[in-house]
């Protein structure tokens, strides 16, 4: 019997082998909770059921003699709908070098899928979520003598706006900073008792309660324990009286806040006034005039050091100075005028003044302000991110500086922001005095997404302005090492990614080289092209299917494509091409692996441009006459996403048919179906249709937001339930479900990006799928076994 048995498993062919598997993997499919695996009677369950399973099979062998021709196949799942059967799903037989040990070991192993389904890991940040994440973005912060550092920010997603960090971890944040027309701002500054925080309120609270009125805002300087609780005083403003209104102008926010001798002072920049409060009262005692006041530091002395903002708008030439005045408001004759970008200041615990320098130079410097300012010193590497390998992270090479500080101690405590629009997320570190790292946190991910480099087997991942290096070996969270910062704005200040917000990286090669793509901002309205050089990823095309302000010296209208032509990634006035009509209604962008470009557009059409190479400068060329407009094929009405295997001549795309219309009017999303097309290129057979998850009236409602194929695998994501959706590319047959694993606490914020999804087959066999989340500042990352 048992020799008679191992030839019956040997002859096997994998179509049967396939059907076997199908059924462990329905039986995985039903228990793939993970904390229900964990138990011990789902393991003795699942065991039962495998050894009937497995016994049905050989006694059916052994006691009828079936042959393998006879074993009945599964059906598909009666929501695909499998449209033809090309003869490319035909099943070969199993080749003789399958044993018996072999189909032993695949057996085993998709036994131990059932029991390990997938894993939940992130990318970004150093924390995985629950009560501890790090803020998306840093614009000041306040160290306390003992190495408490308080940070400030305009928002963050999760309402961490204001931070409290010590020793490499997260101890707290402050309370209702976020919701009820509440986000943080731009200044800090922390007492013994209290913290005084910068922030906005708009009219968006509870009626009868203490609101601004329609068609104002308050910027307030709200009081908090140092708990994170607010905390009230007479004559305080808002719901809970822990408000003191500074200015109710619009863009007249505070920018700098400094406690001394009881006092706080506040910088009113648009009112060009320093204001000075007592703090015990929380009453305006006095105001003296400062142009365009921002970051204030209070000397040994009680002077103030003030950074004057730019005097008009952010492309302002005018120099900006370091301004000194005395308590009461006397402008004193020294100050400090040839430093090319300062961004922000602090005593230290030498009672020097600490200017970080954000232009080329990227430092901290140490000024002695005993008599005549003097440089004494520097902190950092000349030239930050920009020294040695360009864009190479290092610990002592800074970038975007926002905040610094030292404690009693003498530690350094400085955050970087970055560059990007609006800037681009949280990295902050504590340094000796000796300048050795103790610690470093990050928080880098918003409204973003990464993807895998193929060239080297998704060990190296990218997102819009990161580069991570992936060791898979390591547990969940500890599997990414943050490797570099691609975006130069001294060599390439005309990078996209400094004038609006590109939301989802495509990581293609071409010719051996390595690109990124990025669709722009969460409307899909334009699809950046990036070149490499070493780390840093150089601007050389853009797609854009509207008219737009930006670049200025460009003024076609309708859709346009700018393609860098002499590799100095900036705009000419001679680069840029028309392309026809407004393509507002595109959605779709997808880049192949021949790097052809498409465009999915809800009027009802397909583009695609053929890629012709490289140039002489490693960008591609791209070209209004190599372009091919294709009429929406059936069954959709309203096609809204793309994927093309140029390999398999195999296009996906998702959208709205007749027969699961755009019920709601929802705009940016997936739509209601996928449909796959074999031969596109010719005769554009239907394989199968598959019926996204949609149920508009429920709430939150179930749409699907982004879609990806990777392998064998179709992937859509759901919008506002950040639920995955997996099914078999070759079937449509639905396989299995992901969502937020323990690892992260269960929890995802909303996916808002139109390529909130990203997925990758290793060549191992092991699926990676990358999806937003803008909640903790972080990328997940699913890992499911081969």
């Amino acid at each position: 019997m048992n020799n008679k048995l191992l030839r019956f498993l040997t002859k096997l062919s994998r179509k049967q082998l396939s059907r076997m598997q199908y059924i462990f993997r329905q039986i995985k499919n039903l228990f793939w909770i993970r904390n229900f695996q964990s138990h011990q009677y789902f393991k003795f369950l699942l065991s039962l059921i495998l050894g009937i399973t497995t016994a049905i099979v050989v006694a059916m062998y052994v006691t009828a003699d079936v042959t393998p021709k006879n074993v009945t196949a599964t059906t598909t799942p009666a929501k695909v709908t499998v449209e033809a059967t090309p003869e490319s799903m035909t099943t070969e037989a199993t080749p003789e070098s399958i044993t018996a040990e072999v189909l032993a070991e695949n057996l085993t192993t998709q036994i131990a899928a059932a029991t390990n389904t997938y894993k939940t890991s992130w990318i970004g940040n150093s924390f995985s979520g629950g009560k501890k994440w790090v803020q998306i973005n840093v614009h000041d912060i306040y160290v306390t003598p003992d190495g408490t550092v308080y940070t400030n920010t305009t928002w963050d997603e999760a309402g961490r706006e204001v931070g409290i960090y010590k020793n490499g971890d997260v101890i707290g944040k402050a309370d209702q900073t976020h919701g009820w027309g509440r986000i943080g701002g731009v200044a800090i500054a922390v007492d013994t008792k209290y913290m005084y925080v910068a922030m906005h309120q708009y009219p968006e609270g509870k009626p009868g309660e203490d609101y601004p009125p329609k068609g104002t805002e308050w910027h307030c300087i709200r009081r908090y324990n140092l708990l994170g609780e607010p905390a009230p005083f007479p004559g305080g403003r808002g719901w809970d009286k822990s408000m003191l209104i500074v200015s109710t102008a619009k863009k007249g926010e505070v920018t700098g806040l400094a406690i001394a001798n009881e006092l706080l002072y506040a910088s009113d920049k648009l009112a060009n006034r320093v204001r000075v409060y007592n703090k015990a009262t929380m009453k305006e005692i006095r105001n003296f005039t400062v142009p365009n006041p921002g970051k204030i530091a209070i000397d040994k002395k009680g002077n103030l050091w003030i950074l004057q903002h730019k005097l008009q708008h952010k492309n302002d030439k005018t120099p900006v100075k370091l301004l000194h005045y005395s308590p009461t408001g006397k402008q004193l004759p020294v100050g400090i005028a040839d430093i090319v970008e300062p961004s922000t200041i602090a005593i230290d615990n030498q009672g020097r003044l600490l200017i970080a320098d954000n232009g080329p130079r990227q430092q901290i410097l140490f000024y002695d302000i005993t008599n005549q300012p003097k440089q004494v010193g520097t902190f950092g590497i000349k030239g930050g991110i920009y020294a040695g390998n360009r864009g190479e992270i290092g610990d002592l090479k800074l970038y975007g500086i926002s905040g610094v500080g030292t404690d009693a101690a003498g530690n350094i405590y400085i955050s970087n922001a970055a560059f990007g629009y609006n800037g681009s997320g949280t990295d902050l570190r504590a340094f000796t005095p000796a300048g050795k790292l103790k610690w470093q946190l990050l928080g880098l991910q918003f409204v973003d997404n990464a993807d895998a480099d193929p060239g080297t087997d998704a060990v190296d991942v990218y997102t819009k302005e990161e580069h991570f290096t992936m060791d898979y070996r390591q547990g969940s969270g500890k599997d990414w090492r943050y490797k570099g910062y691609t975006l130069d704005k001294f060599r390439y200040p005309n990078d996209p990614r400094l004038h609006m917000t590109p939301s989802a990286a495509f990581v293609r090669r071409l010719q051996g080289k390595r690109l990124l793509y990025m669709s722009a901002d969460m409307m899909a309205e334009r699809l950046l092209v990036y070149r490499f050089d070493g780390e840093i990823a150089v601007p050389c095309g853009i797609f854009s299917k509207i008219s737009s302000d930006w670049p200025t010296n460009q003024s076609i209208k309708g859709s346009w494509l700018w393609q860098d032509m002499n590799g100095d990634g900036s705009m000419q006035a001679n680069e840029y091409q028309s392309l026809g009509e407004d393509d507002s209604s595109v959605w779709g962008w997808e880049i192949d692996s021949k790097g052809d470009v498409w465009q999915a557009a809800e009027a009802g059409y397909i583009k695609h441009y053929r890629s012709q190479g490289l140039n002489s400068h490693g960008c591609p060329v791209y070209s209004r006459t190599a372009v091919e407009k294709i009429t929406m094929p059936a069954p959709f009405k309203t096609p809204t996403r793309i994927k093309y295997i140029p390999e398999q001549d195999v296009m996906y795309l998702s959208g709205y048919t007749g027969d699961r219309p755009n019920i709601d009017g929802d705009w940016g999303l997936a739509g209601t179906e996928i449909v796959r097309y074999d031969n596109w290129s010719k005769n554009r057979n239907v394989r199968w249709r598959i019926p996204l998850p949609y149920e508009p009236n429920r709430d939150p409602k179930l749409h699907m937001k982004a879609i990806d194929i990777a392998g064998d695998r179709v992937f859509a994501v759901s919008s506002k339930t950040a639920e995955v959706f997996v099914y078999d590319a070759k079937t449509g047959a639905p396989v299995i479900q992901l969502k937020p694993g323990p690892e992260v606490f269960g929890e995802s914020g909303w996916i808002d990006i139109p390529y909130g999804i990203r997925a990758f087959r290793r060549s191992n066999g092991e699926y990676l799928v990358f999806v937003e989340e803008n909640s903790k500042a972080k990328i997940l990352m699913y890992r499911i076994p081969a």
